[in-house]
């Protein structure tokens, strides 16, 4: 099918990269369940495959509707957001340099870079997204990349993401996001500046808590190139049923952050002001620090919520235990609403580092439920 530059964002994510199958006319990417490709002759390859870690059908559609969504001429899909990060890590990182990451990064991000990457000979220096002149000061003459997250994990600080690209681009230096948070649909870094965005797609991408994968996209060759060189080479790729559960959640991410967000709203008007809780964490409000640069630079102020319980740890993990709907689980993005202790759960890795999350945070992935039913379990749970 061939797409118009003026198509918008739930026609592309229905269509790129989605033809019909020449061969049957299904109307939707067939799973290429196989490992090789038969060749004409000797390195004759009749349809462009010849392996399925080097390339298959249906990671291809996935490959070409993600580079879609985010406005980049290239997309990689791999088998996890981590090693989506990794790959990204290693095709711009060697033993020497150095990169800026958010002084309250994604706990497993913090232990790929802290407890792999300077086994490496990689050094890091932590700063807080939004502060644009405290990144800048980060930068060292052996920087290479400046790692953002906006909004961050968990405590939903917002970067500036033309700010912080320029501050990179002065500097020489690669700006990455992880748009995890945000997805394509509210938030799209490579039209304001970035070279590359990853996902874990697992997330909101996948939407459906069924599949495990990730993502980078970019539109610089070289490094498309060399992201293409790690998948073959490392082969840290996708299966083709995984490639199709995530070209699945496509096509409905549009409608689905739109209710993420608008029950995310909900939910934050009923913690606000709540005797049980000491402070809402969401760039929907008008008094969060990053409210102005969300509003710029986000489409909706999506569907993640963290807050402070006013009566500390013990009580932050008891209203974890006792949601009904609000299921106690790791990860976040999918239709149920989810609810979790970063600082025992996710973000385990940083406890005694600089990262480390407060012991009274809860972190809330809300779902696309009825807003009153998510509200009322809440509220029960608070007591």
């Amino acid at each position: 099918m061939l797409l118009h530059m003026s198509d918008g964002f739930a026609t592309r994510a229905i269509h790129a990269g989605q033809e019909a199958d020449p061969t049957t006319g299904s109307v939707i990417v067939p799973i290429h369940a196989t490992s090789t490709y038969a060749q004409d002759g000797v390195g004759g390859m009749r349809s462009g495959y010849e392996y399925s870690r080097t390339g298959n059908p249906t990671r291809t559609a996935l490959e070409r509707c993600l580079a879609e969504l985010e406005n980049g001429r290239h997309a990689r899909a791999y088998a996890s957001g981590m090693a989506a990060s990794d790959a990204v890590l290693r095709s711009l990182l060697r033993p020497g340099d150095h990169l800026v990451i958010p002084d309250d990064a994604y706990g497993g991000t913090f232990r790929l870079i802290d407890k792999v990457l300077t086994g490496w000979g990689i050094s890091y220096t932590p700063a807080p997204v939004s502060d644009v002149d405290a990144v800048r000061a980060a930068i060292q003459d052996n920087t290479k990349v400046v790692w953002l997250e906006t909004p961050t994990n968990p405590l939903l600080n917002l970067g500036d993401i033309a700010a912080l690209a320029q501050v990179s681009a002065d500097a020489g230096v690669k700006l990455v996001v992880d748009n995890t948070f945000a997805s394509p649909y509210l938030q799209q870094p490579l039209e304001l500046g970035a070279t590359a965005v990853v996902h874990s797609t697992t997330k909101y991408l996948g939407g459906h808590s069924d599949v495990v994968g990730g993502a980078a996209i970019t539109s610089d060759d070289a490094l498309a190139e060399q992201l293409a060189f790690l998948q073959n080479g490392a082969g840290a790729v996708p299966g083709p049923f995984d490639a199709f559960l995530t070209l699945r959640g496509l096509k409905t991410l549009s409608v689905r952050m739109e209710r993420h967000s608008a029950n995310a709203e909900r939910v934050v008007a009923a913690l606000s002001g709540h005797p049980k809780v000491a402070k809402v964490l969401y760039p929907g409000l008008p008094d969060h620090p990053g409210h102005e640069v969300a509003a710029k630079q986000m489409k909706h102020f999506g569907g993640m919520v963290s807050f402070i319980h006013a009566d500390g740890e013990q009580a932050a993990l008891d209203v974890c235990s006792r949601t009904r709907l609000f299921t106690l689980a790791e990860s976040l993005g999918g239709v149920e609403s989810l609810i979790e202790h970063p600082g025992r759960m996710t973000h385990a890795s940083t406890a005694g580092s600089m990262l480390q999350v407060p012991a009274d945070l809860v972190r809330l992935s809300v779902g696309i439920e009825e807003a009153d039913d998510l509200v009322e379990d809440l509220l029960t749970a608070l007591g």
